[in-house]
């Protein structure tokens, strides 16, 4: 077998394996008697038939091609220890030439890392702020969604809800067409169509109107863009928005547990504190992150991105080929459009895992057992039912393995969270009736 190594280029390196011609012949051999054991011909005891037969009876190229299935993975591996090369996926293999055999490999190599200094990475948290309108804007919201609406005698206006018989048709074909439909006049909304709420506003109860809209050329949904629909309303019935006002009844409504409005004001900002505070510290972690990867290099096979796009579609059409194919029917993309739209954040989270991955091996971070399950048991806490199905699967191998990545991962990010507040220098300068 002579190997050569052509380049290497993106991770990868390009090989060029030619077999010798008694390595194929023995290989060939392998699978004649591979295959005669197994093949029923006629006027031979099972096994029997000489290599001649046989290759009348399957084809020479059968008996090829299950040399080619055997033979070059071996020397595939074989050509990786010679050329000492650490990979990390299967390689991608084409056969140029048969006599003799050849055939090129394109291996993915393992990922190149160096750190930058982490430990000198220093940022300071965005301070976390929860001002007087927040709280009103967030009372005002639990008022909208507590609100009654009562019907009223005047003409319609922006907000209102109101009860409509809509015919429409679009190149004489029924569009939507119902009775008694409730609709809220929102400004700029582009259901049913662009400017419907518009036409509405002025209308009295039991008057009718015809109008036409149109649709963008550029709507996402071929059937109708740029199309003109027909309109005719007839309105029945207005109503207004009525909202409670915020007194202590209004507490108890939202929680039977609050005493006053005082105490439903004093909620809201403990909760708006919370999620502000988890944001802040979402933010403060991307920040520490990328001052990791702008301080340091990663080299990584194609491969390792075009895996993790494939993760992302998968996460994101959870229902499968179906639900990915309905997208790309309504966004008039294919889907190597869609994968190049995926692919920087496929890139972004290969570069941030591998270094996470070697921050923790030089932080030599790691999670117990005893860690494993209490993060099991929150899971558990939090599980609205099938609690029994769900702890056998949270105890498989493989589930908890998952659990103790996610928690050495997190574990990671903290202690670069810390470096980068200079938390740990400070714990560890405590004196021991400090801590």
């Amino acid at each position: 077998m002579k190997v050569t190594n052509e380049k290497t280029e993106n991770n990868q390196a390009f090989l060029t394996i030619e077999m010798e011609p008694d390595e194929v012949e023995e290989s060939l051999d392998k699978s004649y008697r591979r295959l005669v054991q197994k093949t029923k011909i006629p006027g031979f005891r099972q096994g029997k038939a000489p290599r001649a037969i046989l290759e009348r009876h399957v084809g020479k190229e059968s008996l090829f091609e299950d040399t080619l299935e055997h033979l070059i993975p071996q020397a595939y591996e074989d050509a990786i220890k010679e050329q000492e090369l650490e990979t990390i996926a299967q390689p991608q293999i084409e056969v140029t030439q048969h006599d003799p055999l050849v055939f090129k490999a394109i291996v993915p190599l393992k990922p190149k890392i160096t750190l930058g200094d982490y430990k000198q990475i220093r940022l300071t948290p965005e301070p976390v702020e929860v001002t007087e309108d927040h709280i009103t804007s967030v009372m005002d919201q639990l008022r909208h969604q507590h609100a009654t609406w009562e019907p009223v005698d005047r003409a319609v206006e922006f907000n209102d809800l109101v009860v409509i018989d809509v015919e429409s048709n679009i190149d004489n074909e029924p569009f939507i067409n119902q009775e008694a439909a409730q609709f809220q006049v929102v400004p700029e909304t582009s259901f049913p169509a662009p400017g419907f709420s518009e036409q509405l506003i002025g209308m009295k109860k039991e008057e009718e109107k015809e109008f036409k809209l149109q649709f963008p050329s550029d709507d996402t949904r071929e059937e109708i863009a740029g199309k003109e629909p027909d309109f005719k309303v007839r309105l029945t019935e207005v109503k207004q928005e009525v909202l409670p006002e915020v007194n202590d009844e209004f507490a108890q409504l939202i929680d039977p547990e609050l005493e006053n409005v005082d105490a439903l004001r004093e909620k809201v900002e403990s909760e708006l504190k919370r999620s502000a505070e988890e944001k802040t510290k979402a933010n403060f972690e991307e920040r520490v992150i990328e001052n990791l990867v702008d301080i340091s290099e990663v080299e990584y096979p194609p491969v390792m991105v075009e895996a993790e796009t494939s993760r992302i579609l998968e996460q994101r059409f959870q229902r499968g080929r179906q639900e990915l194919d309905e997208y790309l029917r309504l966004t008039s993309k294919t889907e190597d459009e869609l994968r190049e739209e995926v692919q920087p954040m496929a890139e972004k989270r290969v570069t941030q895992s591998l270094l996470l991955g070697r921050i923790m091996v030089e932080e030599q971070i790691e999670v117990s057992e005893e860690e494993i399950n209490a993060e099991i048991e929150t899971i558990m806490a939090s599980a609205a039912g099938g609690k029994e199905e769900l702890e056998k699967l949270l105890n498989t191998a493989p589930a908890r393995q998952s659990v103790a990545q996610t928690l050495t991962t997190r574990k990671t990010i903290q202690r670069l969270v810390n470096i980068a507040q200079d938390l740990n220098e400070k714990q560890d300068n405590t004196t021991e009736e400090e801590k």
